[in-house]
């Protein structure tokens, strides 16, 4: 099966469930389907956006600030009129600033001076009184407070503040902008009010211009955006930070621009009836400032707000008054009188701060106009934001599959700040307002969706594992299996791999003469014990029992690249063990214990092999029909374990003792055979010495000097009678001895039985 055609095979479900959960996100993306949930979102993450930004003080703006200093040294807010005339007075003529915003309305006659009341009693009760009226006339320019403020902003770069209702229509509204008749009756969509709370005509009538500064809030009472204009009957009336910058700015008029070209409009520009922005002319050339729909921009709030804030600097109202505050901090500046005091109700709830004062939202509009920078949403930024879905969608839901654990968080992690990073991008440098909340909340999705998958199906899949494996090979071979499932199978496959077999020398006895009961207990402590040294020891795999007999196998499942050496050294186990058990059963009055071992390294086939009714995970091939012979010609030799010419080749660091080389039964290609002895530390310097004896009698065998053979072996059976392999070629020797073999003899012992 093609790779690409096993890589669909296993990771299509998860590729159709992440496809899925992009559509999904695209669909929410372009508006097929609606989330409140999503819209909440965006928002918070725009406000966290927003308090990101990083306040620099902006110093042609200052906030005249009535704080809690003012009102300790100046009295209860609100102030008389002659006050506030002298504040005008100090901030104009004296320190020479340049516009003058109040984000105050005087909707009502100021009658503090208790002039009303002189007047009252001239007409009354000291009507007639001698000079009483005359004194009335000459106090009255000083008690006439409004009279007062009037004359301080008049020819002054002054502009006041009112508020539009629908409750009522008080005070005298200013000069608008432009009305629908100057626009040859074309009307733009905008924010309507019945009516309004504005100043008193002396008052009006000696500013430069008024603004509204009513606050526009979201759903959740934040004010994130601002109208820069509203409509007021069939006449349309600035805000008061854009009535404050065109009086900075000396602009003669402030006038819509339309697209020309219906079909180019888009919709923000079809919902204002075309208008794409706002012209204000000033001597140094219009200016243009971008609008939203309904007349609206959005605030990009600097700092946190307040005096700490960092964006604005505050002076305290009554440091002007005293003549405190330093010349240069106010010279050709705009100064916006506000009130941060707490409980002058002047605060608002913002995306930088939920107390956040509100003249300071007028500072930051301003700002915005100054700068000719605006942030606002491009007529693309659906195309933006559902590209970015895609993208995102596509490409994490086909790698998110086949990666790794480590990697899918990586990529995740990569694809969350890339889009971050590049959401930021476009609000810092291009002044794009781009929504962001749904392409983090598909990354997200995604990765929880893989996570999950691996979670239930792959720790399934790998409990399955270990099911099916625990019975073959140690539990912490398991463990490591089951943490990378994916790494292993039980399909069949090709590889080089090492088998043993062992086997109870003379079973058959054994059985015949014990009673049930006790042969049971014996076969089972042999077959503990083996196993353990099997595969808890050395990681080998256990195949199966066979009676008496063990099979086992060491590469696969977990592919160990010396398994030949795990194989040799649990041999050696074995017998280690044998002979321990051997002693425990002499004891017990039972037959000996002796076992012969047999191992082979080369090509196997390995897999889970059986019929319909019964599966196991084996090995099959020569190399395994190999290992089994050489496990039944222990006994010929007389010695615990044999090993092929390829085993001892692939595991090198042991010694061995070479036996012979045969043609067991079924194989015409002659092998040599050899037995282990352990590693070099573990061989004493007489074995050695009797081992290269004996290399030297195999020298002599096979040179068919069959009395010099004889001698050496005759040498090692004087050193050791009980060595079975000495014995044995000792009888062999003597027979060639008798008779030679074949003038074609090679040296090779041919086994036609198993």
């Amino acid at each position: 099966m093609p790779a690409w055609t096993e890589k669909l095979k296993k990771y299509a479900a998860r590729w159709l469930a992440g496809l899925m959960l992009t559509m999904l996100a695209a669909s929410l993306s372009i508006g097929l389907v609606d989330s409140a949930t999503i819209t909440r979102l965006d928002a918070m993450l725009s406000d966290l956006r927003m308090r990101a930004e990083p306040a620099v003080l902006d110093r042609r703006i200052v906030i005249v600030d009535i704080d809690e200093k003012s009102l300790t040294r100046i009295g209860r807010f609100p102030w008389s009129r002659d006050i506030q005339a002298q504040l005008v007075t100090q901030l104009t003529r004296h320190y020479g600033v340049a516009a003058l915003g109040f984000d105050i309305s005087f909707p009502e006659a100021d009658t503090s001076s208790g002039y009303a009341v002189l007047e009252k009693l001239a007409q009354h009760e000291l009507a007639g009184v001698p000079g009483f009226d005359a004194q009335l006339q000459k106090l009255k320019p000083g008690m006439d407070y409004d009279g007062l403020l009037a004359q301080a902003m008049r020819g002054q770069p002054v502009v006041l503040g009112f508020n539009v209702s629908d409750q009522q229509k008080k005070g005298v509204l200013p000069a608008p902008a432009f009305t629908v008749a100057s626009l040859n009756g074309r009307a733009i969509t905008a924010f309507s009010a019945r009516g309004y709370e504005a100043n008193i005509a002396t008052l009006q009538n000696a500013a430069s211009g008024a603004g509204i500064f009513t606050a526009l809030t979201d759903t959740d009472g934040v004010v994130r955006s601002s109208t820069l204009l509203q409509r007021i009957g069939d006449a349309y009336y600035p805000s008061l930070s854009l009535a404050t910058a065109a009086v900075y700015l000396k602009a003669r008029a402030i006038a819509p621009h339309f697209t020309q070209n219906a079909d180019s409009m888009s919709a923000a520009e079809l919902a204002n009836g075309g208008l794409d922005q706002l012209l204000m002319f000033t001597p140094q050339g219009p200016r243009a400032i971008p609008v939203g729909e309904a007349l609206t921009t959005t605030v990009q709030y600097r700092g946190r707000g307040g005096p700490s804030g960092g964006a604005f600097a505050y002076v305290s109202a009554s440091d002007v008054l005293q003549g405190k505050v330093a010349p240069a901090l106010l010279k050709d500046v705009i100064a916006l009188v506000g009130t941060s005091a707490p409980g002058l109700n002047d605060v608002r709830a913002t995306p930088v701060n939920a107390e956040y004062p509100g003249v300071e939202v007028h500072a930051n509009l301003i700002k915005s106009m100054l700068d000719g920078r605006f942030k606002s949403r491009p007529d693309y930024a659906l195309a933006i934001e559902l590209g970015q879905v895609l993208l995102a969608g596509l490409v994490l839901a086909g790698a998110l599959a086949v990666l790794s654990p480590a990697w899918s968080m990586l990529l995740a992690l990569g694809a969350l700040g890339a889009a971050l990073g590049f959401n930021l991008y476009l609000y810092r440098v291009q002044d794009m307002l781009v929504d962001s909340a749904l392409v983090l909340l598909l990354i997200t999705a995604l990765f929880i969706l893989n996570v999950a998958w691996g979670y239930f199906f792959e720790v399934r899949k790998g409990r399955a594992l270990v099911a099916r494996f625990g019975q073959y090979v140690a539990p912490e071979l398991v463990a490591e299996m089951a943490d990378n499932p994916q790494r292993y199978t039980m399909e069949g496959e090709s590889r080089e791999l090492t088998v043993l077999f062992a086997d109870v020398r003379g079973f058959t006895a054994i059985s015949e003469n014990m009673a049930p009961t006790a042969l049971r207990e014996y076969i089972n402590l042999y077959l503990t014990a083996m196993s353990e040294d099997i595969r808890d020891s050395h990681g080998g795999t256990l195949d199966k029992y066979i009676g008496d007999a063990v099979m086992a196998f060491w590469g696969a499942p977990l592919a160990f690249p010396d398994h030949a050496s795990r194989a040799v050294a649990s041999a050696l186990l074995m017998q280690h063990s044998a002979a321990r058990l051997n002693r425990d059963f002499l004891a017990r009055g039972w037959p000996a214990l002796h076992i012969g071992i047999g191992i082979n390294t080369g090509l196997m086939h390995v897999g889970d092999m059986g019929s319909r009714i019964r599966r196991a995970y084996t090995v099959m091939g020569d190399s395994v029909n190999l290992a089994a012979r050489l496990e039944g010609i222990t006994k010929t030799y007389g010695v615990g374990i044999v090993v092929s010419a390829a085993t001892r080749h692939a595991a090198p660091q042991f010694v061995y003792r070479e036996l012979d080389r045969v043609a067991v039964k079924g194989k015409q290609q002659a092998v040599a055979i050899f037995e282990p002895l352990g590693l070099p530390e573990q061989v004493d310097a007489a074995a050695l010495a009797r081992l290269e004896c004996w290399s030297r009698a195999l020298v002599l065998l096979r040179a068919r000097e069959w009395a010099g053979a004889q001698q050496l072996v005759a040498q090692l059976l004087l050193e050791q009678p009980q060595d079975g392999l000495y014995q044995h070629y000792a009888a062999r020797l003597s027979g060639y001895l008798a008779q030679s073999p074949p003038d074609d003899w090679d040296g090779v012992t041919i086994f036609d039985s198993k």
